[in-house]
């Protein structure tokens, strides 16, 4: 007999890859327990997001580093929608480089239209933006889909944005954080998912006078350090 169909495993796989460090094998296992065997898509898409949170946490409550939107969206798999033809995901605009003279380069972790709602390791896309004093423009739209096949997944993120300067993603784990700055790309959360632009109005009010952290991306002085910055002219006056 067969115990699980072709449709189904595929369904299973891309599943799998939206939970990030999930075992493929150890979720079909689970995902059997559940719905009985054969494994089929009819019993695939009974699934909620409810009994996934039960399988992967073994209990109530989820693994902490497993966020809600990466759970929806490998309910959304398993229903049988496939991701690639989104017509949510927004278009990028026209850009030329150097036509935002003082801008940073953003990416930002995307599950779903123009929304900061991915895990840095799930995320089916990446949203790259420009943003300056006057403008924010979405200059790209990178899928991961072949990051997955990487000998190390998150080195390969890491690679795809590392012309950004800051990645905005809902969460990373750490080590996948650390291959990000070396990557010299700074890694900002926002556990709670917003629209893209909402977040990048944030940070696009800050290019005026940005905080020590940003100035130093941005390769400026902080005005707020200029208070203690030595003076020589004035000392040799």
């Amino acid at each position: 007999m067969t115990t699980i169909t072709k449709a189904a495993a595929f369904r299973i796989t891309l599943a799998a890859k939206a939970l990030a460090e999930v075992n493929l094998s150890a979720f079909t296992i689970k995902l059997a327990e559940k719905l009985g065997l054969p494994l089929t898509e009819e019993k695939l898409a009974t699934i909620t997001v409810a009994d996934l949170k039960l399988i992967l946490g073994g209990e109530e409550t989820v693994e902490p580093d497993v966020d809600t939107a990466s759970i929806k969206l490998a309910v959304r798999f398993l229903w049988g929608e496939n991701g690639e033809a989104d017509d949510s995901v927004p278009k990028p605009e026209t850009y030329v480089d150097g036509e935002m003279p003082g801008s940073l380069r953003v990416a930002v972790a995307s599950n779903s239209a123009d929304n900061l709602d991915g895990h840095f390791g799930s995320a089916p896309r990446f949203l790259i933006y420009q943003v300056g004093k006057d403008a924010i423009k979405l200059i790209d739209v990178r899928p991961t889909l072949l990051t997955d096949d990487a000998e190390d997944k998150n080195v390969a993120r890491s690679e795809l944005i590392n012309d950004c300067q800051i990645v905005y993603v809902q969460s990373i784990g750490g080590p996948a954080a650390a291959k990000v700055v070396r990557a010299n790309v700074h890694p900002i959360k926002f556990p709670q998912p917003l629209p893209a632009r909402e977040a990048l109005a944030r940070l696009q009010g800050t290019l005026e006078s940005p905080p020590p952290w940003l100035a130093r991306i941005m390769g400026v002085k902080a005005k707020s350090l200029a208070q203690f910055e030595y003076d020589e002219e004035a000392e040799e006056a």
